[in-house]
């Protein structure tokens, strides 16, 4: 099975957010352990970045996503997916669209996000983590 990891769990990991946390490490370990095939989108990287660095030192944050960089495939934003998602009317966010076109980059079958809504007009589709949990174990 093959997925994209949406920016909203990596920060749910990294900052151990309350609720969300025990999901997000699930996802994570299979990602890490390759049960799953996991990507992230390269721009979700710097988002991550960006959000956390309030919250972690710097030099601890930069290692920390340095090694996830070396665990998870990163699917690199060029012109092509970036054109791709500004035309796609059919998303009101762009960078939706862009983690959409990063996911079809890597024919992941599912985006896990729990914002599913972002995506209902994705051509891969969204599962919230909890209910990817639960069709990875049944599987």
């Amino acid at each position: 099975m093959r997925i994209l990891v949406d920016t909203n769990i990596l920060i749910d990991f990294y900052a151990a957010r309350p609720d969300f946390y025990e999901n997000a490490v699930e996802i994570m370990s299979l990602c890490t352990e390759k049960r799953v095939e996991g990507c992230v989108a390269a721009h979700s990287v710097t988002n991550a970045f960006y959000i956390l660095r309030k919250s972690m030192l710097p030099e601890v944050l930069r290692y920390t996503l340095k090694d996830l960089c070396k665990i998870i495939t990163v699917i690199g934003v060029d012109s092509a997916k970036l054109i791709s998602a500004l035309e796609n009317d059919k998303f009101n966010d762009v960078e939706d669209c862009l983690q959409m076109e990063c996911a079809k980059d890597f024919s992941a079958d599912y985006i896990v996000t729990r914002n599913i809504k972002d995506f209902q007009n994705s051509d891969i589709p969204a599962i919230l983590p909890d209910d990817f949990l639960k069709l990875f174990n049944n599987k």
